[in-house]
């Protein structure tokens, strides 16, 4: 396995795993990534100073990504934890921890202070690997993300 940075020729094969696992989750399609409209172009929506994507890979097939972008609408030092989807057969293999401390590290070489991420109540397998890494569920959504379906929202201090 290989983790990269995004390039724009992966713009594609991400949105399509993206797409798909919220398909496979039957997840709302609106109100989630799934209807973002910068979701195509996931190399350019990632490429300001502060932001990074990461891609995994397996033999030159992409199996999933995540990425720290500044939070939307909100202090400019409070990133947030992005479209973090994988392919079947790469969950549960503990690519989700290093994705995320990837990001988390990210964050705080760019002088982020606290990291925000959404999810779905759901999405338990999920949940409990943020809170394994130090996330806090808060009670209310942070900044301008759009995602009206997320009805989970957590923090953490990086």
């Amino acid at each position: 396995m290989t983790i990269r940075e995004i390039k724009p020729q992966d713009n594609s094969q991400i949105a399509a795993i993206i797409r798909k696992v919220i398909t496979e989750l039957k997840a709302p399609k609106t109100g989630t990534a799934f209807a973002d409209p910068e979701l195509d172009f996931l190399s350019k929506a990632f490429k300001g100073r502060r932001s990074k994507y990461f891609i995994i890979e397996d033999k030159g097939k992409i199996l999933g990504g995540a990425g720290i972008n500044p939070l939307k609408e909100s202090n400019r030092r409070v990133c947030e934890l992005q479209k973090m989807y994988f392919e079947k057969e790469a969950r549960g293999k503990g690519w989700g921890e290093i994705m995320i401390d990837l990001c988390l590290n990210h964050a705080k070489e760019n002088n982020f202070n606290t990291c925000y991420i959404e999810t779905m109540s759901f999405m338990k397998a999920a949940q409990k690997l943020y809170l394994k890494k130090g996330f806090i569920h808060t009670d209310k959504p942070m900044g301008g993300t759009g995602h009206t379906n997320c009805d989970v929202w957590m923090k953490k201090h990086v």
